[in-house]
């Protein structure tokens, strides 16, 4: 008695195949790879163009006493590493943040409550307002010799300037983040039959978040650019310090150090806070993701 082994129909032999890699599937992750590359160098390619102008310009372009004035690139940079191997970048950078952050911080514990205040309730605003124009149009550095005259030429005048220049950014943000809310949001939020509370503070004020995070953005930035000039007056560390005392005792690339460190910590505090902004209003675009 014989046996025969029967093999499978053709379909089923196929099926056990692996199926070959489809040549389009493989050039996907090359394929954006290199569109992310691109963009990339598409988006630095202004800030890399003005560095390697900063480098051969002032040896091709400008003569010898104007070149003494704007040294190369790599110069400054030198001298920026030397400021921070002999611990003075550390300590101007620490003197500039502290007294940035305690002026900042004063200005959004007042200015978003006050702006909440202003927004919601029109007797406040129609008083305060005339009193907030006129200060709001009024530029800090103008007042920069009261401040020094009333408070001296100490820490509290700077970090007083400091605040001054950041309360109405983000005042105004606030009051304009709170009266541009989504009227249909509002009535249906009192049709639900919600109080004036919860009203105010589940509806109103998180959609005013964005608002108030631009003005914050925008007070950061005042808040540095006043400091700076701040310690340009008087100070004994500090950024704006050292930029003048740089330039005063003719150590130029010394002083382009402390400018360009000046200008990365801007970035830096820019870029902060639109991390920040984003993770706050990640549920205005529907992609909250649980950490």
């Amino acid at each position: 008695m014989t046996t025969t082994l029967e093999t499978p129909p053709l379909r089923h032999q196929l099926a056990r195949q692996p199926a070959p890699a489809d040549p389009v599937q493989r050039g996907r992750p090359l394929r954006r790879a290199g569109l992310l590359l691109g963009y990339l160098a598409w988006r630095s390619a202004a800030i890399a163009l003005f560095l390697l102008l900063w480098e051969f310009g002032p040896k091709y372009l400008l003569d010898g006493q104007t070149r003494v004035f704007l040294p190369p690139l790599h110069e400054d940079l030198q001298a920026g590493w030397r400021l921070v191997q002999n611990g003075q970048l550390q300590a101007d950078l620490r003197a500039s943040l502290t007294r940035s952050v305690i002026g900042f911080g004063l200005a959004v514990l007042t200015a978003i409550p006050v702006g909440l205040l202003v927004a919601w309730y029109r007797p406040v605003e129609s008083f305060l307002n005339p009193l907030l124009e006129i200060f709001r149009n009024t530029a800090a550095l103008a007042l920069l010799p009261v401040f020094i005259l009333l408070l001296g030429i100490g820490e509290t005048s700077k970090i007083s300037i400091v605040a001054y220049a950041s309360f109405f950014p983000i005042l105004l943000n606030t009051v304009s983040g709170v009266k541009t809310v989504d009227p249909l949001l509002v009535r249906a939020a009192r049709t639900l039959g919600l109080s004036r509370f919860a009203l105010f503070t589940k509806v109103i004020l998180p959609s005013a978040v964005p608002t108030i995070f631009t003005g914050i953005r925008m007070a950061g930035s005042s808040a540095i650019l006043v400091l700076i000039a701040a310690e340009m007056v008087g100070a004994k560390a500090g950024l704006g310090f050292e930029i003048v005392n740089a330039q005063s005792s003719f150590q130029i690339q010394d002083m382009y150090a402390a400018i360009l460190t000046t200008s990365v910590l801007g970035v830096g505090v820019n870029y902060g806070f639109v991390r920040l902004e984003r993770h706050f209003s990640r549920w205005r675009t529907g992609t909250a993701v649980a950490r």
